[in-house]
């Protein structure tokens, strides 16, 4: 198989790879909303998080744990957490490995002698991949960068410049300029604030919540369906005939205005914090960002301020 894609260029991939990628559990992505009720993201990042580890050098083993990283996302992907209360927003790492064992994945691992509890089942490994916040990671840097492109917040070529400071020292993923890693910044706190802390995207996504909570209660909807695509559940849930979920849904369906007011709220939301602040190669020693920079520093405080406070959102 030969792909190509737009940030990081065009790979001939190994069978097992391509087999991978035609199987049910990455192609059901195409179909889940990962930004929640708010964007389509599809099944472009699990292949760019894999390309990019394997720009990175990395090896076919972690290329397959990146392309597979996300295939236990449910519908709407972290919607659910606001359904369970789940402050961690992890839910879906809860579930990956029965999410695999049920999956034609290990037969396909098999047939190219490959372990896949040991490729799959064991993060720590996988330096490139993931990474706790706040250093660089596959992961963090593709939704990133996609999100920033296609949204026309940057531009391809300013993508790929950025791209060419990333440097791996001891499996792990720096930058050797702190211009590009100051770039970096800003443009993941536009993700992290104007994007996941949009008031029109919380609106829609608390209210999706609310409609697959009730589902859950009344047994119209059971967690396992949330394993099929994001349409597939709506689909259940507009056929399930329930008001209360049918008014909740067309509330999404009406044109409304989404605003941050403290003092008059209809929703006070609190995400999990998202930090960034990479360390920058400078005369052979590794530094944070924040050390160097105050614009990195500032970022990083009014993001964990913005955060902590969570928003305050009138619905008009």
């Amino acid at each position: 198989m030969l792909i190509k894609d737009e940030l990081y260029g065009e790979y001939k991939l190994e069978k097992v790879l391509e087999e991978l990628i035609s199987s049910r559990p990455v192609q059901r992505l195409k179909g889940v909303h990962q930004g929640g009720a708010s964007y389509l993201v599809n099944d472009e990042h699990s292949l760019g998080v894999m390309l990019l580890v394997r720009k990175l050098g990395g090896s076919v083993e972690e290329q397959i744990a990146g392309l597979l990283h996300d295939v236990s996302h449910t519908a709407f992907s972290h919607v659910v957490d606001g359904v369970l209360k789940n402050e961690a927003e992890d839910y879906h790492e809860h579930i990956y490995e029965q999410v695999v064992l049920e999956s034609e994945i290990p037969a396909i691992l098999k047939r190219h002698h490959l372990d896949y509890e040991s490729i799959l089942f064991d993060d720590s490994q996988w330096t490139l991949l993931e990474q706790p916040a706040p250093e660089l990671c596959a992961d963090r840097l593709d939704y990133t960068l996609r999100d920033m492109y296609r949204y026309g917040y940057i531009s391809l070529d300013e993508a790929q410049r950025f791209l060419k400071h990333l440097i791996v020292v001891d499996g792990q993923i720096y930058i050797s300029d702190l211009q590009a890693a100051e770039w970096f910044v800003k443009i993941y706190y536009t993700e992290v604030i104007d994007f996941f802390m949009e008031p029109l995207n919380i609106f829609a996504n608390d209210t999706l919540a609310k409609a697959l909570k009730k589902s859950l209660e009344k047994n119209l909807l059971h967690l396992d369906d949330l394993l099929g695509n994001d349409e597939e559940v709506l689909v259940k849930l507009r056929e399930s005939g329930d008001q209360e979920v049918k008014r909740l849904l067309e509330k999404m369906d009406h044109k409304v205005t989404a605003e941050e007011d403290k003092l008059d709220c209809d929703i006070h939301f609190k995400g999990k914090i998202r930090l960034i602040d990479p360390s920058v190669l400078i005369n052979s020693k590794l530094i944070r960002a924040s050390k160097l920079s105050e614009d990195v520093k500032n970022r990083g405080q009014k993001a964990y301020e913005k955060a902590k406070e969570g928003v305050y959102i009138k619905i008009r």
